[in-house]
């Protein structure tokens, strides 16, 4: 049906025009707009060097990257360069987009899709436009009226959460916008309100559970608010009532370092995008003592700790979620330390399923098994997706104070069903930041427990119940065995040093790890430290240590990070 409609509205007669002058507020990546501009194609971890084709005729050596594109999403990078070249490669691959697609032909012709891309088109108006003939703009414009008049029949097509929001914003800044499309601009605030009091919960979350898409959210729900009250429209009050519980929520999913909590197939986020979407969110706070989606925060001085304290999404709202119950990831300052693998959707499906499984996070995962499966279904639109099955059911968390900082305990009941185990992890940052202790226990609870502990271990012969304690390290984080074994340094690039160590009663290595990391040609290299040991009887204690070294000062001079190269060596 969408095929049908876009081939409907592509008939239409309905030259337009601006009807306010439209303003950018698309965050764009300089680094990847030269890159861009250099004919170096870089999406979903796949590189193509093209200097001088068009964006388009990439798509026939990887199909795969298809709606990435487009979504015109790079047009924000190529803006955010904003010199001739960047502004002709613009021109040149919008028009041309027009002329191969603008029928109704091609992948892009889907509701979120069309609303992205309508976004950027209208953000980027004047930039496309400028120095064009009027026969050009009168092209741009015709577009830009036929997919409004396609995303005005399809969009309630859209699944609800984030591609519903993009359709819905699309439609609303289309309206907005441009002549004579004022007639779908009610419908569209009215559906998008439903949306905000269906699909925000009372705690300010969605059902993924995944704090770049809930980021996303809030961007779509700002510029919608703005476009309404720059047309003189006041904005439903649900709309400014979701954007006020999503703000505090993402505030206390920020790391010291400004970036995202990467869990549930979310990343870090480009850079100054989460303080800009809350900056112009307005709405101030964090949510203290409780949990924001699903997630705990401690901080401390210069330390930032936030953990995964419910239970994983299920049903359609897993199929890029994790089996992350109890990790954990630590910034000081303004570098990560302890993280998560991160999502491998851009480096193909093998890495997609393996950055979801639990030893890709910082926390205890049993030999050869995560605290949620994996199971494998047909996806809505027909491809295999896949959500989380047998997910934990009893994930308490709760805060409390010590005498010399904070505490929160956490534990998931994941392993009981298959080894009568439950894991439980107690973390205790101190006031000043400087030092956290953890325990990590697999324990049984009940009589049943007990007994499904003694058939697990009847079926390993009696030599336990193998688990590895997994801290994946940030790759500028440099880490060394010291101590004869007994300590792991940690330095960090701003000249921090933290020391790992642990109470002896497990087999502490340092090992291999990868960074997945969103825009990146290949997964980069990195370090974990790893806790491994066999559980023999009904209770198992490992107790770890991670502390500032003596010698390091409360605050330290750091200069942030460089602006890396996309295409860099990451191996």
């Amino acid at each position: 049906m969408d095929r049908v409609h876009a081939r409907m509205a592509a008939r239409a007669k309905m030259p337009t025009g601006f009807a306010s002058q439209p303003e950018p507020r698309t965050i764009g990546r300089y680094a990847r707009g030269r890159q861009l501009v250099a004919g170096n194609f870089l999406f979903s971890g796949h590189l193509i060097e093209a200097p001088g084709r068009a964006i388009w005729d990439i798509v026939a050596e990887a199909p795969h990257i298809a709606a990435e594109l487009q979504g015109c999403t790079w047009l924000d990078d190529l803006a955010a360069v904003g010199d001739a070249k960047a502004r002709e490669r613009a021109q040149a691959w919008v028009f041309d987009w027009i002329d191969r697609f603008g029928q109704g032909r091609g992948p892009g012709w889907t509701p979120d899709l069309t609303g992205r891309r309508l976004i950027r088109w209208i953000n980027h108006g004047f930039f496309l436009l400028r120095g064009q003939e009027k026969a050009a703009a009168d092209k741009f414009f015709l577009s830009l009226a036929r997919q409004t008049l396609f995303l005005s029949r399809r969009w309630r097509s859209a699944r609800p959460g984030l591609p519903r929001f993009e359709a819905l914003t699309g439609l609303i800044y289309a309206g907005l916008s441009l002549e004579g499309m004022e007639a779908h601009v009610d419908p569209a605030i009215a559906e998008l309100t439903r949306d905000c009091e269906r699909q925000v919960s009372e705690g300010g979350g969605i059902p993924t559970r995944n704090p770049e898409e809930l980021l996303e959210v809030l961007t779509l729900l700002n510029w919608a608010v703005q476009a309404q009250s720059e047309a003189g429209r006041g904005p439903p009050a649900p709309q400014l009532a979701a954007i006020a519980r999503i703000a505090p929520t993402l505030r206390t999913l920020r790391h010291a370092d400004g970036g995202l909590a990467r869990f549930h197939g979310g990343g870090r986020g480009i850079d100054g995008w989460l303080d800009h979407a809350l900056a112009t969110a307005a709405t101030p706070g964090i949510r203290r003592d409780d949990l924001a989606m699903g997630f705990a925060r401690m901080a401390a001085g210069r330390t930032s700790v936030i953990v995964d304290a419910a239970p994983p999404p299920m049903g359609p709202a897993s199929v890029d979620a994790h089996a992350s119950t109890n990790a954990f990831e630590l910034t000081s300052g303004r570098r990560p330390m302890i993280v998560n693998c991160g999502s491998g959707r851009s480096f193909g499906p093998d890495w997609r399923r393996a950055g979801r499984a639990t030893p890709s996070h910082s926390t205890l995962g049993l030999a050869a098994m995560s605290s949620s499966r994996l199971g494998a279904l047909d996806g809505h639109d027909g491809r295999k997706a896949e959500e989380l099955v047998e997910v934990p059911d009893r994930v308490p968390a709760i805060f409390s104070r010590l005498p010399d900082g904070r505490r929160l305990e956490v534990a998931h009941n994941g392993y009981q069903r298959t080894h009568g185990l439950t894991h439980a992890r107690t973390l205790d940052l101190s006031f000043d930041g400087r030092a956290l202790a953890g325990e990590d226990l697999l324990t049984t609870l009940s009589d049943g427990d007990k007994a499904r502990f003694d058939r697990a271990m009847d079926a390993a012969r009696l030599d336990g119940i193998a688990f590895a304690i997994r801290f994946h390290l940030h790759p500028e984080v440099d880490a060394s065995v010291d101590l004869g074994g007994a300590a792991v340094s940690l330095a960090l690039k701003s000249g921090e040093v933290w020391i790992f160590r642990q109470d002896g009663s497990a087999t502490m290595t340092l090992e291999p790890s990868v960074y997945l990391e969103n825009g990146r040609l290949r997964p980069r290299n990195a370090q974990q430290v790893v806790l491994s040991g066999h559980a023999m009887s009904y209770a198992t204690r490992v107790r770890w240590y991670l502390a500032k070294a003596q010698d390091t000062p409360d605050g330290l001079r750091d200069l942030g990070q460089n602006d890396s190269d996309m295409l860099a060596d990451d191996a």
